[in-house]
């Protein structure tokens, strides 16, 4: 295939009556011209429309489809990405998108992470041992309260203490205040301990706060931020990634509606590979085994893409949440290694000091790392 242009690989599922070739077909045409053959410039033909590149069956309904595309398409703009990604088609069945490969110049106009797996280590101050974050939740709690659950947490050890995702702008812990508050009890607790707890506020507010909330971070001190790009817009995780200088962790939340059975992304695509394109330094996904439907495979997937080779761009860290549970973490090293972040919450919660629990599980870690 041509390495020149944007490929795009496709898994169909045929319903009773479709040809495979006739839904490529509509694919190569739908993403771009969008017109029945014949009523467009020949020349526009030749260059825009998606050349069908490979087709092959994997069982009887279900094939493999790629197709590629003309890079002036997309040129380096995150919406005509999505676009040319699942645009028109999203609105047709048995469509998954599973896979993106882009020629060299245009792969080198995303950011990728600013920071990535080794930024967050040096950051952290940990080698050779898997990250581990926790939030300081429920939403509901004061600035007090939360940020006496940021103290005990940093004085367990943890590496990262964030803001719980839902925890935003709400009157009952005003995010300025919360903070001011909340990276203070980090910072004393690293100074009782000798620890390197960093605190990653919620930057996650309507576009016209997005900026001075990113300001007020930065001005407190935080290395890194959470931000929910599913319902900021993807561009902006791309904006932030450029202007910020500091490390994204990004949260899944909203992302639900793009995985369908037999219609969508493949999660390994969306949090593998594009979340790192647009500049998460660290992804959080859902694990298996927690309280969410995904499977052990598409979550390996997930961490493969995020830090295999992809151009000059920096590997971004997995981070697996979502329902990890403090007895099975040794199991999931086993399975992923230690390029890894736990994000774990109700199960130290669960417990009945929440420092104690986290001490417990930090050196948990710790030996088993070790072997």
């Amino acid at each position: 295939m041509s390495t020149d242009r944007v490929l795009i690989t496709y898994l169909l599922t045929l319903s009773a009556g479709e040809s495979v070739e006739e839904k490529a077909r509509t694919i190569a045409s739908e993403q771009t011209v969008e017109l029945p053959d014949g009523s467009y410039p020949k020349d526009v033909g030749e260059r825009v429309v998606g050349r069908v590149e490979e087709l092959s069956q994997l069982s009887g309904t279900l094939w493999r489809v790629t197709i590629s595309y003309w890079p002036g398409l997309i040129e380096s703009a995150v919406p005509q990405l999505l676009n040319v990604l699942f645009g028109n088609i999203s609105m047709l069945q048995g469509i998954v998108v599973s896979d993106v490969e882009l020629p060299d110049e245009l792969l080198s106009t995303y950011p990728g992470p600013r920071f990535g797996v080794a930024g967050l280590r040096e950051a952290c101050d940990a080698v050779n041992r898997p990250l581990l974050c926790s939030a300081a939740k429920p939403v509901g709690l004061s600035v007090e309260q939360l940020a006496v659950r940021c103290g005990a947490l940093a004085r367990g050890g943890v590496d990262v203490v964030k803001d719980d995702h839902g925890v935003m702008g709400q009157a009952v812990a005003p995010f300025r205040e919360r903070v001011q508050r909340c990276q203070q009890a980090v910072l004393d607790a690293n100074e009782d301990t000798g620890g390197r707890t960093l605190y990653f506020p919620n930057v996650t507010a309507p576009a016209p706060q997005l900026e001075e909330r990113i300001t007020a971070a930065r001005s407190a001190g935080c290395r890194g931020v959470l931000v929910s790009p599913f319902l900021l817009g993807l561009d902006t995780l791309r904006q932030l990634a450029e202007s910020s200088g500091i490390i994204l962790l990004v949260h899944p939340t909203f992302s639900g509606g793009l995985f369908q059975v037999g219609h969508g992304f493949t999660p390994a695509l969306l949090f593998g590979r594009l979340l790192r394109l647009l500049g998460a330094d660290g992804v959080i996904y859902v694990n298996a085994g927690g309280r969410f439907p995904v499977t052990a495979a598409d979550c390996a997937e997930i961490n493969r893409r995020l830090l295999e080779p992809l151009g000059k761009l920096r590997p971004a860290m997995p981070v697996a949440g979502g329902g990890v549970d403090v007895e099975s973490v040794g199991e999931w090293i086993d399975r992923y290694g230690t390029e890894l972040m736990f994000l774990i919450g109700s199960s130290l919660y669960a417990q009945p000091d929440l420092e104690t629990a986290t001490r417990t599980l930090v050196q948990a870690l710790e030996r088993h790392a070790r072997g």
